[in-house]
């Protein structure tokens, strides 16, 4: 039995044109119908296909569903909730796409009184943006963490995770101030740390007469990869995940700092216990099925 017959995606970039896709190849009966903020995007989509319908109007787009996902910016969850709060049919379940979930659970509380709010986090994603860039596998073995407030009905809470399930993620469900102090740490910190590392190479280009583009394969590379991200929606993370990234921006400083003392007095033992002790984390990473051992990443050669 499907957990829902009628699927509402707001927003319609990576994640929400992926989640489309994934509903209609997993539950092919399913009716998708979408809206995006941007003309563009929709008039994109529709030559796409992978919606039923695409919605001129937020509220057009929910009127008649049983599960509305909303794929935006953090910082825009309470502004689409109130836009689409009149037309939200009474037994309807809304959910969401975002990196934070203390900020987003607050918001739609307040955009949405009485509705059932189920705030989800599919851990995946490219460094791409755009109804083009997804694809219908993109959750597949990754995990998808469901916040629910402790009076979320049981039964909503199984039909959204038989949902992420049935597109190929494992669920996990858990408090939403942990799932946002861990995601401080396995996502958010190192996007902030490749921003920063990316920023300063670009503000010593002059000085290395672009040394720094042309031998990016040291591992700058890789950093890039992670400041590509969508810039919109990383700024509203830190915003709306302020706490919980300061405190592990706090940490990370601290152990900087004693990283930088053991190379300023040569202490080689601490440094290699450190080097060994991060190796054995990959290897973790690599059994867990989370990325794979593949040389140079997977990389084509």
């Amino acid at each position: 039995m499907l957990p829902f017959s009628r699927v509402s995606i707001i927003g319609l970039g990576l994640i929400g044109s992926s989640v489309a896709r994934a509903v209609k190849a997993a539950m092919p009966s399913v009716r998708v119908t979408g809206y995006d903020a941007e003309a563009h995007v929709r008039e994109r989509v529709r030559d796409l296909g992978f919606c039923d319908d695409v919605a001129d109007t937020p509220g057009t787009a929910v009127i008649d569903a049983d599960l509305v996902v909303l794929c935006v910016p953090v910082g825009a969850m309470g502004s689409v909730g109130e836009a689409i709060r009149d037309d939200l049919p009474a037994e309807a379940i809304v959910s969401d796409v975002g990196s934070s979930k203390q900020s987003v659970a607050e918001a739609l509380a307040a955009a949405l009184p009485g509705a059932t709010i189920i705030p989800a986090h599919p851990v995946a994603g490219t460094e791409n943006s755009g109804p083009d860039a997804g694809f219908a596998t993109l959750f597949q073995g990754r995990w998808c963490i469901l916040t629910p407030p402790a009076d979320a009905p049981e039964a909503a809470v199984e039909a959204l995770q038989t949902f992420w399930q049935r597109l190929g993620a494992d669920v996990e469900i858990m408090d939403a101030r942990h799932h946002d102090l861990v995601l401080a740490v396995t996502s958010h910190l190192p996007h902030l740390i490749a921003y920063t590392i990316v920023g300063t190479a670009d503000d010593l280009e002059e000085v290395t007469q672009s040394e720094v583009i042309k031998y990016s394969a040291g591992g700058f590379r890789d950093f890039t990869r992670i400041a590509a991200s969508d810039p919109v929606m990383w700024r509203d993370v830190f915003l709306n995940n302020k706490d919980a990234v300061l405190e592990m921006l706090q940490r990370f400083s601290e152990d900087l700092t004693a990283l930088q003392r053991a190379i300023r007095y040569s202490k080689g033992d601490e440094l290699e216990a450190l080097f060994s002790r991060t190796r054995a984390i990959r290897r973790s990473i690599v059994e867990q099925g989370q990325d794979d051992d593949a040389p140079d990443f997977g990389r084509k050669h």
